[in-house]
C-alpha cells in the first residue's frame, strides 16, 4: 500500500470513530447557542491540532507538540466551565485536576524537549507531509478519547452532590498524580548528575517499577473517569475507553514498547541491567525480586 494512502487512511479512520462516539454520548449535554457544548469541544480540539500543524510542517519543528496537546486540554476544560450554567463542584473539581495535570506534563515534556533540542519520535516524521499530518491528528484522537470521560461529565446536564465516587476518584488521581510526579522528579535528578551518564536509573520508584511514570498515568485518569461515573448513562459508559485507551496506548504501543526496545538495545548486553530487568516488575510497582 502507498505509504501516502497508507498515512491518510490512518488519519481519516480515528475521525470517524470519533465522530461515531461523539454522536453516541452526546446525550443530556448542555448548549450553547443551540450548539452541544460536547461537540464544540470536539471540533475545537482536532481545529487547534490542525493549526498548529501547519508552522510544525514548515518550519519543520515538533519542539511544541507535547505543549500544544497539553494547552489544548487546559483550554476545552477552562471553556466548559465558562459556558457551563449550571456549573457544580464535580464539574469544577474534573477540570481543576486535568488542568493541574495537563500544565504540569506540558511543561515538563516541552523543558525536556528544549533541554535535548529534538524530539528522537519525530526524526522521520516531521518531514512527511501526510505522516506528520497524521501525528497531529492522532494527538486529537488521545486529547478527545483519554478525556472523553470528563468531557461528558463536566458538560452533563445532570448534577449530583459530592459522593463516594467523587472522593474516591480524587484519592485514586492523588495517588496517581503524585507517582508519576515523584518518577520524573527521580529519573530529572538521576540525569542530571553527570556521573550517571548513558546508565538508566535503579533507584527510588524506579527500583519497584521499570516505568512507575506510566503507572501513576494510568491510575490518575481511572480517578477521572471514577468522579465521572455518576453523571453518565446509556452509551455515556463508552468512555470507560479513556482509562483503557491509556493502558493501551502507553503499554502496548508508543509508551513501554519504545523504551524497552530503546533501553535494550542500548544496556542489552549489560549484566547489570539484564539483573535489573530480570528482578524489576515492568510496570505496576512491587518490591524488587531478590537475586540468586
Amino acid at each position: 500500500m502507498n505509504a501516502k494512502f497508507k498515512n491518510l487512511i490512518s488519519t481519516v479512520f480515528p475521525l470517524i470513530g470519533i465522530v461515531i462516539i461523539t454522536v453516541l454520548i452526546n446525550k443530556d449535554i448542555l448548549e450553547f447557542f443551540n450548539t452541544s457544548i460536547l461537540y464544540m469541544c470536539v471540533v475545537s480540539i482536532f481545529a487547534i491540532q490542525w493549526i498548529c500543524f501547519i508552522p510544525s510542517y514548515i518550519y519543520q519543528t515538533e519542539n511544541y507538540f507535547d505543549l500544544t496537546g497539553s494547552i489544548t486540554y487546559v483550554g476545552i476544560s477552562i471553556t466548559i466551565i465558562i459556558l457551563n450554567n449550571n456549573l457544580d463542584f464535580r464539574t469544577l473539581l474534573i477540570g481543576l485536576l486535568v488542568i493541574i495535570w495537563a500544565l504540569r506534563l506540558g511543561f515538563f515534556l516541552f523543558y525536556r524537549i528544549q533541554k535535548k533540542g529534538f524530539d528522537s519520535r519525530f526524526k522521520e516524521i516531521t518531514p512527511d507531509f501526510f505522516r506528520l499530518l497524521m501525528t497531529w491528528t492522532l494527538q486529537g484522537v488521545w486529547i478527545f478519547l483519554t478525556f472523553s470521560a470528563g468531557l461528558v461529565a463536566m458538560s452533563s446536564t445532570q448534577k449530583t452532590p459530592i459522593d463516594i465516587y467523587l472522593i474516591a476518584g480524587l484519592l485514586i488521581w492523588i495517588i496517581g498524580f503524585s507517582i508519576e510526579i515523584i518518577a520524573d522528579r527521580q529519573k530529572q535528578i538521576f540525569r542530571s548528575n553527570p556521573d550517571n551518564k548513558n546508565t538508566f536509573i535503579t533507584s527510588g520508584l524506579w527500583s519497584w517499577s521499570r516505568h512507575p511514570n506510566y503507572f501513576g498515568e494510568i491510575i490518575l485518569w481511572i480517578g477521572i473517569f471514577t468522579i465521572s461515573i455518576p453523571v453518565l448513562s446509556g452509551w455515556q459508559y463508552l468512555t470507560f475507553i479513556s482509562p483503557i485507551f491509556v493502558f493501551v496506548l502507553l503499554t502496548y504501543i508508543s509508551g513501554i514498547p519504545l523504551l524497552e526496545k530503546a533501553a535494550d538495545a542500548h544496556w542489552g548486553t549489560s549484566s547489570s541491567y539484564k539483573i535489573y530487568r530480570q528482578n524489576t516488575s515492568i510496570l505496576i510497582p512491587f518490591p524488587p525480586k531478590k537475586s540468586n
